[in-house]
């Protein structure tokens, strides 16, 4: 509002420091005050904004070691920070708060169930293990959620029925009851649902499906598979990435088996599976035609612009943009195929599971062990076919 003001603000903060020393400053959300500053004039700030920054830089140049003044300050997108201020000397001491892993998520729900009445059936390295990517704060608020969950269906302790609703209203959104489908429609999301949760059954080193659901949720979510990841994984093979390609297509493969047709339920799943193939191909350089070549290169957001609006610069030539289409395109159909010969011969496991799932609206894992008896695992039957060759040979 004022021309200097923020400036003026600056020198007075540290002042107070000086005359209070030892004493700690603390800044939080940096990137407000110390946005990188744009070499056009009218690009990436203005002036006003330009002075508070040349002040706080100006400060952070004038502390000595006889100061006692300590400078601390946080924010959540260091990659939109001026570079002068990350110089040594300044902020050149970078701490990165994660998001935690299971036994950081233990940790921290312990904290909060001390605060709400719990069940003995809870179990807190169980919720854990159906929290990932979590942070503290998600944390604080399904430790409330699954709270009132309890409250409204007027019970004394927090089950662990609770959290796992609570989990599911804070990933897949609210129940909308309201919304009806018509008979049609509850059949291809059953048998679409159950293709996802039986392709990740059948494959080695997937995730453990935790729960399938025909009740719609959120805003354009018709039913719902999820996962409970075994172990905190930070690096992943081809391989491993074909599988979630699978377990995400499986639900498309189920119903072009069951019914002959597509339908658009399956936008959302095929935009995750052709991203995880496009980063193969083009940013992990899993393709061997194209080589060990990374041509997609991840760039920080410029200017608050969200991932894929800034314009972009592209370093390889149209021969090889056409090459890493087709590649992305053959990594999506070979899954596919995969994934629709493994439903097709578990068909009858497909019937029985989506009969059930429309009957019960939603299955358990436990139900899913006790449905799935007789699934012919992945390669099972190549195995049995090529005992069966040695015998005769033999």
């Amino acid at each position: 509002m004022f021309v200097g003001v923020g400036a003026a603000r600056v020198r007075d903060l540290f002042e107070q420091g000086r005359k209070e020393a030892p004493a700690i400053i603390f800044i939080d959300e940096l990137d407000a005050l110390g946005r990188a500053r744009s070499a056009i004039t009218g690009i990436g700030g203005h002036d006003e904004r330009e002075q508070t920054l040349q002040q706080l830089l100006v400060e952070l140049d004038g502390f000595d070691s006889s100061s006692g003044l300590v400078l601390l300050s946080a924010t959540n997108r260091p990659e939109i920070l001026d570079p002068a201020l990350l110089r040594a000397g300044r902020f050149d001491r970078q701490v990165l708060v994660d998001r935690p892993d299971k036994i950081g998520r233990k940790q921290i729900l312990e904290v909060h169930l001390k605060k709400v009445q719990i069940s003995t059936d809870v179990d807190s390295e169980q919720v854990a293990a159906l929290t990932t990517g979590f942070t503290g704060a998600d944390l604080a608020n399904l430790v409330n959620e699954a709270a009132l969950l309890a409250t409204r269906r007027r019970a004394d302790r927090v089950t662990l029925d609770d959290f796992t609703r609570a989990i599911e209203r804070i990933v897949a959104g609210l129940e909308k009851k309201n919304r009806l489908l018509n008979p049609k429609e509850r059949e291809v999301v059953a048998y679409h649902e159950m293709g996802h949760a039986l392709v990740s059954m059948l494959l080695p080193g997937t995730d453990t499906v935790h729960k399938v659901s025909i009740i719609p949720r959120g805003i354009g979510s018709l039913g719902y598979t999820i996962q409970r990841p075994t172990e905190e994984r930070y690096l992943m093979t081809r391989e491993e990435l074909e599988n979630k390609i699978a377990v995400l297509l499986g639900g498309r493969a189920a119903e072009k088996l069951v019914f002959g047709h597509l339908s658009t339920g399956a936008a959302d799943d095929m935009g995750k599976a052709t991203d995880i193939a496009r980063n193969m191909v083009a940013r992990y350089g899993m393709d061997e035609a194209l080589g060990y070549v990374t041509y997609d290169e991840s760039s920080p957001g410029f200017l608050n612009v969200p991932p894929g609006m800034a314009p972009r610069e592209r370093n390889y030539s149209e021969e090889t943009a056409r090459q890493i289409d087709n590649a992305v395109r053959k990594i999506i159909s070979d899954v596919f195929d995969r994934a629709y010969r493994m439903l097709d011969e578990n068909r009858e496991v497909l019937e029985r599971c989506a009969k059930s799932l429309l009957e019960k609206e939603t299955l358990s894992e436990e139900d899913l062990k006790n449905l799935t008896q007789g699934l012919r695992r992945s390669g099972e039957r190549e195995k049995t076919a090529s005992k069966s060759s040695k015998a005769v040979e033999a």
